[in-house]
């Protein structure tokens, strides 16, 4: 069936073109649904009835066994017959699919997409003319104006004419473009009855890529990656300068490991601090933090004698073995982190205190207590053999990677799979809304706080062997910082109840890769503050943006 090239179809002749798909498909269908009648639409009613009645808590417990024991002997029976029916079933699912990839596009698919494609440019030249009309007129009536507010009046007029222009030319295109995908997903509409809602991958792409096309925007896709757009851009000038300004090239294997291993222990920073940003919130004591495990971390693990004291008194774990020392560290690591975070969620969560607050107050107590306890000195390297034992390198592979792919793993089981998980995004949300459906926003948001401080803990003994020591007071200074940056690169709103893991991940990765990028290239660090601060206020504005658009 051919139809003229660029022709505009009515609703009349565009059924008329599926009439004949729709009447073909539709006899088989009746006759798939009367094979079905007794045979797989009994097994879905049955298994239906024995779902409800398991959940009938009205009924005994015998009363509810003889119920369901009844159902399973009927859809035994059921079962007999959509097999014997099974084949028959099938030659008309295959004749059905047949049909439809020899007939739907060449006789109604294609016929739509040019029609649509004639409308759009109808609609585009008759909103050009309306414009054109417009202008003229506005021109037309200037010139037999000369009071200044009677010209003003008019301009405000010509600019709401033209904005009204423009709306009708936006609904007429919108309404193009749903005829089209709605042409596009009939055919998926008769595979579904025909096989009962079972797609192909192939058909499953080809709808996820039809809905991405149907709703793509292009002021919403910069908005969410437009950052991302900026980074990559950055970064692919820096690969390009590299090899001309240091003589190296910068995207190499080994590179990659460098940076994998480095953002490794500050994915747990990151993955800590979102949950916490989820709630509105942030922590501010990161970086301390990393100082405080890092110092306990090293004199746990110190090779000999501490060469430091902490109040004066010099601890020797010399004694230990190697391995007991370093699961000491991590827990010792855990449990200071845990009870600053814990003391900071207690306070935001009993007195409505702003996380800004309460997590300034732990870096400033953090801080002041390490120092004068250790007077401010670095306590020196860990005993060698501890990083080969819980992080060595197989080949050149660091498989201190495999820890942070696990936090993430466990991280994402949280956020998505649990009750907490959804309590999280539900306070972060609106905390309102959630204490009235019977959520304890208290109990949430100290357990963001724990865990936080669980995750800081990993963080810092992983730190702590990456490093072979060298914990002081001062360390990981500006780390809270990059932690906060990453989530806010990677999509984790301050708005609340926003954000993803796998976004976290990519903000963690994006921040370690620029920074060592910039090292290479020998950029001092005092500008890598400026280009960090940059990102984050850019990652910032549009994530407002994007708050305000959905307002």
């Amino acid at each position: 069936m051919a139809a003229p090239s660029g022709k505009v179809l009515s609703v009349d002749e565009e059924t008329a073109l599926l009439h004949p798909i729709d009447e073909y498909v539709s006899n088989i269908q009746h006759k798939i649904d009367e094979l079905r009648a007794d045979g797989t639409s009994r097994v879905v009613e049955l298994q239906t009835s024995i779902d409800v009645a398991k959940n009938d808590h009205v009924l005994t417990r015998d009363e509810r066994d003889e119920l369901i024991g009844g159902y399973k002997a009927q859809m035994e029976k059921a079962r007999q017959v959509e097999a014997s029916h099974k084949a028959e079933v099938d030659d008309l699912i295959a004749d059905a699919e047949s049909y439809l990839k020899e007939h739907f596009d060449r006789d109604y698919l294609d016929h739509v997409k040019a029609s649509c494609a004639a409308e759009k440019l109808g609609a585009k030249s008759k909103y050009e003319k309306a414009l054109a009309d417009l202008e003229a007129e506005h021109k037309q009536t200037l010139s037999s104006l000369s009071d200044s507010k009677e010209v003003k009046e008019e301009n405000y007029i010509y600019k709401n004419r033209r904005f009204d222009a423009k709306v009708t030319f936006q609904t007429e295109t919108q309404q193009i473009k749903d005829r089209q995908h709605e042409a596009f997903s009939y055919r998926y509409h008769l595979i579904d009855m025909l096989r009962m809602g079972k797609f192909t991958f192939g058909e499953k792409q080809a709808q996820k890529r039809e809905n991405y096309l149907y709703t793509f925007n292009t002021r919403n896709f910069l908005l969410k990656n437009g950052l991302y757009i900026v980074i990559l851009l950055v970064f692919i000038a820096l690969c390009a300068v590299a090899p001309i300004v240091k003589g190296t090239q910068l995207l190499t294997y080994q590179n990659v490991l460098n940076i994998l291993q480095q953002a490794s222990p500050r994915m747990f920073y990151a993955l800590g601090v979102a949950g916490l940003i989820l709630l509105t919130g942030t922590d501010l004591s990161i970086g301390r933090m990393v100082g405080m495990g890092m110092t306990a971390a090293t004199i746990i693990m110190h090779q000999g004698v501490n060469t430091g004291s902490v109040f004066g008194v010099v601890f020797d774990f010399t004694t230990m073995p190697i391995v007991v020392r370093a699961i000491l560290a991590l827990v010792v690591c855990i449990c200071l982190t845990t009870l600053f975070t814990t003391i900071a969620g207690f306070f935001t969560a009993k007195f409505k205190m702003h996380p800004f607050i309460s997590t300034m107050a732990n870096m400033l107590i953090i801080f002041g207590l390490v120092t004068y306890a250790t007077k401010g000195v670095s306590f020196g390297a860990i005993e060698p053999t501890i990083p080969s034992i819980f992080i060595p390198k197989v080949g050149s592979f660091p498989t201190i990677v495999l820890w942070a792919v696990a936090a993430i793993a466990i991280v994402w089981f949280i956020w998505n799979k649990t009750t907490f998980g959804k309590n999280l995004y539900a306070v972060g949300g609106n905390p309102e809304a959630a204490a009235v459906s019977g959520i304890s926003v208290f109990a949430v948001t100290v357990g963001a706080f724990v865990l936080a401080g669980i995750l800081y803990g990993f963080g810092d003994w992983l730190e702590c062997m990456r490093m072979v020591g060298s914990g002081s007071a001062a360390y990981g200074q500006g780390w809270d910082m990059d932690a906060i940056a990453a989530c806010v690169v990677g999509g984790v709103s301050f708005t609340g109840g926003i954000g993803k893991i796998s976004g976290v991940t990519v903000g963690v990765l994006i921040f370690t890769a620029l920074t060592y990028s910039l090292t290479i290239l020998g950029i001092d660090t005092n500008l890598q503050f400026v280009f960090s601060g940059i990102i984050i206020l850019t990652a910032v504005t549009l994530d407002c943006l994007k708050y305000v658009q959905k307002k």
